[in-house]
């Protein structure tokens, strides 16, 4: 990169730093963090547990931002610093690498801007379905397992099993796992919906294209700080001994939990832990997940039907395609953004997709078309 360019380039940081302030709007921020701060300290805080944690996240949530914030615009000073002693023994090549390491760095906390709503700073739990069509679309269902693992694995979120069925002959029947991480699931829930699969099936003797299909869900991990209301009455509760993979524990206990929740019908399976207890603890925090994301669709209903803002998550209505034959190419339908890298997005390389989903859901770019 030429020193013309790398100047230009530190300018445009400064540019966009200056853009993002705006969007904290800083004195609104440390206001905010100096009222919660104050709540902290009074009398009974920790009276209302619950009330407590939630004022203590939102605390941490603003901190961090205005932290990182302050610490981007340290970084970019030193930049500009750099820049300017290039000619005094300073190389191009150590400036080039630190503009680099600073773009990306901008760039993701632009991205967590956009995680704005309540739940996205939570861990998330991620269940994947596969479609109608047989041991092709289970196949297919076990690539995108794959794929959304590799990609927690890149933002280094820690993976928990949940529950893991395999198919008979290839793939899988479903999967259920929890990824623990900050906005683990603000970023997740781009991932929602039907993926759709084009290709030469390796389980076809004629050689022939098939399309597969399978869903995603993303799950909000609920936390203390959300309450949502379960009564004992309207769970229905299974134990019955686990299968498929899973350690040693596996066929040798009753361990397995299968929680009903009667009045929605929401099901929730979870056999990975060795006792059922622990199954049963975890199964009722992911159907409080389930539960609370259901309230919430239902209010964004019913918000959208006053918009004549429709969306659908049947089969068929996918939001991202991956095409392997006779092209290669994997398309989001909702934002429109293409990569002829089919094998890098199934790798877990989703952070085109993911930001540019983001920044489409915050500035109302997704309408009935591609929502």
């Amino acid at each position: 990169m030429e020193r013309t360019d790398l100047e230009n380039k530190i300018a445009s940081f400064e540019a966009t730093l200056d853009e993002l302030k705006g969007q904290l709007d800083l004195d609104r921020l440390k206001a905010t963090i100096e009222s919660l701060e104050k709540r902290t300290y009074e009398d009974g805080f920790w009276d209302d547990h619950q009330s407590a944690n939630k004022v203590i996240a939102d605390l941490k949530h603003h901190k961090n931002r205005l932290s990182t914030y302050e610490e981007l615009t340290d970084t970019l000073e030193n930049l500009k610093i750099a820049a300017e002693l290039m000619d005094m023994g300073e190389t191009v090549d150590s400036v080039e690498r630190d503009v680099k390491s600073f773009e990306k760095t901008l760039a993701a906390f632009e991205t967590t801007l956009y995680l704005s709503e309540s739940y996205d700073h939570l861990g998330a739990t991620i269940e994947i379905h596969p479609g109608a069509g047989g041991t092709e679309s289970q196949d297919w269902a076990e690539m995108l397992y794959r794929m959304m693992r590799r990609y927690c694995e890149r933002r280094g979120y820690t993976i928990d099993m949940n529950d893991y069925q395999e198919a008979s002959e290839a793939g899988l029947k479903s999967v259920s796992f929890t990824a623990e991480g900050s906005y683990a699931f603000g970023y997740l829930k781009a991932e929602a919906g039907v993926h759709r699969l084009v290709r030469i099936s390796p389980f076809d003797a004629s050689g022939r294209r098939h399309t597969s299909f399978a869903s995603v869900n993303i799950i909000p991990q609920i936390d203390d700080t959300i309450d949502v209301d379960i009564q004992d009455g309207d769970l229905k509760i299974d134990t019955y001994r686990s299968s498929g993979a899973g350690g040693q524990s596996v066929n040798t206990t009753d361990s397995a939990v299968r929680i009903t929740h009667l009045p929605t019908g929401l099901t929730v399976t979870c056999q990975n832990e060795r006792s059922q207890i622990k199954n049963r603890a975890k199964a009722m925090q992911i159907l409080r997940g389930k539960l609370y994301k259901l309230q919430l669709e239902k209010h964004k209903d019913e918000i959208n039907s006053m918009k004549n803002i429709g969306t659908s998550i049947a089969f068929g209505s996918q939001i991202r395609s991956y095409v392997m034959h006779p092209y290669t190419m994997v398309k989001d339908h909702r934002t429109g953004v293409e990569t002829g890298s089919v094998q890098k997005v199934l790798d877990g390389d989703l952070d085109e997709f993911v930001e540019a989903y983001l920044r489409a859901l915050a500035k109302g770019e997704l309408t009935n078309d591609n929502a």
